[in-house]
């Protein structure tokens, strides 16, 4: 007996409604990238290994998929290293290939590699799936998309502050209101990290700030103190997990506590333009928010950090985020190029939407016109009507076997279709067509050469 068929969890099958559910939001969401000046490109599925591994911290390089090596992969593996059993040092001569993790390095990459191509400052903007190891559940998957904006070679905050705006306008446009940006500076971390005397550890102290809205602050205060940050550290840091109030006051707390660290000050004044130039320019449905606990645990983000949270009363993590990362492309060897960057979450966004019955009910239905089949003679000239509506831009179809009609009837019910053509024997004799609006019932003939002005009811 055959095996029963299954895939990979944390992947997914899509049914053609699903497709097109999911390239609405893409569609509207390229539609912006283009306004606000951004440029298509794409980068392969898999990259170098070394390409991926270092640049996402501990936790996201145990993320990443490797690929074995094609062929005899453990041919070079030897009985000394077999026996020591350590992953560490058997990966690098298993695999030299991983599946990209996320679609900001790849890009860095690309940029180093194009360099002498591109024109700078480069506004690009891709839209691919991203694949990691991580345990599936509701809005978390093992192969997903991202859909990013980046900029390289701009250091301007003007940037940040566009991006805010391009948020706002593709959640405007899918009708989802009531997102949050939130929004915070690395700076202020760093600046936090070395007040409270764990500038060492600042990655530690920003993976496990990450996680205070998943696993609570008693657990975030624990994990910070196991990674072996002192625990008077973490209490000198708590009051800021708490700070209340306006912007403003929570701004002016923050000055007063950073005082004496010059790179903290500096990500307070480059929030706090942020924050006031949002202000001044408007959001169309979307909410701008200072969260000082917001940390972003990749540790390639430099400055301004972003993350956007769905409306309340949905659960869902993250729908969207990014930051500035000054610092990326140096470790490809290119020097002094700033980027910044988001992403869109497309499947949390597409549970998001469903939940909130947010997605257009025209969407189901893929086909306008469905042309019934009588027979060879009559199938005949349905295909030339059916192609004359095509070429006038209507989505046109005819069942492909001369069947019953009551079981084409069915189909063209299922498949939602509007309009059902029908050219029988008696139509074929007068040269006309019969049209059935499946939603009334109500039927209209037409003459053969009098297509267009059937057409003329789908296309005005």
């Amino acid at each position: 007996m055959a095996q029963k068929p299954s895939i990979p969890k944390g992947t997914r099958d899509f049914n053609p409604l699903e497709v097109s559910k999911r390239n609405y939001i893409i569609e509207i969401i390229r539609k912006h990238f283009e306004r606000f000046g951004y440029q298509p490109i794409e980068t392969p599925a898999m990259e170098n290994r070394e390409t991926l591994m270092g640049k996402y911290g501990e936790e996201g390089d145990r993320l990443i998929f490797k690929i074995l090596n094609s062929g005899d992969f453990v041919k070079k593996v030897t009985p000394e290293l077999w026996e020591q059993k350590d992953s560490g040092k058997l990966t690098p001569v298993l695999t030299e290939k991983a599946l990209r993790y996320d679609l900001t390095v790849p890009f860095a990459r690309f940029v180093v590699m194009h360099q002498n191509d591109i024109d700078f400052p480069f506004k690009r903007y891709q839209i691919q799936p991203v694949w990691r190891a991580d345990r599936p559940q509701k809005g978390r998957f093992r192969e997903f998309y991202q859909c990013d904006a980046d900029v390289v070679g701009a250091r301007g905050a003007v940037q940040e502050l566009e991006f805010i705006q391009l948020y706002d306008r593709v959640f405007s446009d899918l009708g989802l209101k009531g997102v949050t940006v939130k929004v915070n500076n690395r700076k202020i971390l760093s600046g936090i990290a070395e007040v409270i005397g764990a500038p060492q550890r600042l990655t530690d102290f920003t993976v496990a700030l990450d996680k205070l809205d998943k696993i609570g602050r008693e657990k975030v205060e624990a994990e910070m103190i196991a990674k072996g940050i002192p625990e008077a550290s973490v209490r000198k840091a708590a009051p800021l997990f708490d700070l209340q109030g306006s912007a403003s006051r929570q701004l002016e707390s923050l000055k007063a506590f950073l005082s004496d660290s010059s790179v903290g000050m500096q990500g307070v004044s480059e929030l706090e333009f942020l924050l006031l130039e949002t202000e001044r320019l408007g959001l169309h449905t979307a909410s701008c928010q200072m969260d000082i606990t917001l940390a972003r645990g990749l540790n390639y983000y430099t400055g301004a950090i972003f993350e956007v949270s769905a409306p309340s009363g949905v659960t869902m993590g993250s729908i969207g985020g990014g930051g500035r990362y000054d610092d990326l492309t140096g470790i490809f060897g290119l020097q002094d190029v700033s980027g910044v960057g988001i992403s869109f979450g497309l499947d949390r966004i597409y549970l998001v939407m469903e939940e909130l019955g947010l997605f257009p009910s025209a969407l189901s239905q893929t086909l306008e016109v469905f042309c019934l089949n009588f027979g060879a003679a009559e199938s005949r000239a349905a295909l030339k009507l059916i192609m004359q509506l095509r070429d006038r831009g209507i989505r046109a179809d005819m069942y492909p076997d001369d069947v019953k009609v009551a079981k084409q009837f069915k189909y063209a019910d299922k498949r939602e279709v509007p309009f059902v053509v029908l050219i029988g024997d008696e139509e074929l004799r007068q040269s006309q067509f019969t049209v059935k609006d499946m939603k009334t019932g109500h039927q209209e003939s037409y003459p053969m050469e009098d297509w267009q002005r059937f057409a003329a009811r789908l296309r005005p």
